[in-house]
């Protein structure tokens, strides 16, 4: 699939966000991929990137059909953030396959340790 420039995240994103120096591991965008949201080639890549098997990497996203649905085809645990219009438009829907929910990424952290995950080694029971 090639990615039209309004499906992808910018190079020149990938390029700022990088000239931040933020304390995290990597960063990539769609555009430097090739490959955009929801095409499962995208998530796989994600897990390329996170160098742990999918069902031990996170992916948080808000829209059902550009996040969820295609990050768990690719057998990622999944996380439904309720914000912007998509989140709370299907934030409570029993249809949405999330294996979580949050209102925001502050509630990430607290919402792993409730359920007894870690970020370290997610499925795994503490």
């Amino acid at each position: 699939m090639s990615v039209k420039p309004d499906q992808a995240q910018t190079a020149k994103a990938g390029d700022l966000l990088r000239a931040l120096r933020l304390p995290i591991d990597a960063i990539a965008t769609s555009a430097e991929w090739g490959v955009a949201k929801p095409d499962t080639a995208f998530f796989y890549r994600v897990i390329k990137l996170a160098g742990a098997a999918p069902e031990e990497t996170l992916y948080v996203g808000d829209h059902p059909v550009n996040d969820v649905m295609p990050a768990k085809a690719a057998g990622l645990v999944t996380c439904l953030i309720l914000r912007g219009p998509w989140g709370h438009l299907w934030g409570n829907d029993p249809a949405v396959p999330a294996d979580l929910r949050i209102n925001g990424l502050a509630d990430l952290s607290a919402l792993l340790e409730s359920t007894g995950w870690s970020p370290d080694a997610l499925g795994e029971e503490k």
